[in-house]
């Protein structure tokens, strides 16, 4: 289980009212909660989604992993 997915479940949403508040698609957060990547905007719209901040976008969506990626796939 990852993050956005204990953040959801914390706050009693469904999958489909996640995907509703945040103008996306209910396979777009199977897809992150099954840890794959998506664009900065969608993490935007989950945060807002989910009643966070840009500020806390560290509690959803670390920043390590992007900076590892970064790393291995060319510097």
């Amino acid at each position: 289980m990852n993050r956005v997915q204990k953040f959801r479940e914390a706050a009693l949403m469904a999958k489909a009212e996640l995907a509703r508040r945040a103008g996306v698609s209910e396979s777009t957060i199977d897809r992150i909660e099954a840890g794959n990547d998506c664009r900065m905007e969608t993490k935007r719209k989950i945060l807002f989604a989910l009643g966070l901040t840009i500020q806390e976008s560290g509690k959803l969506f670390p920043r390590h992993n992007g900076a590892t990626r970064q790393r291995a796939g060319g510097e």
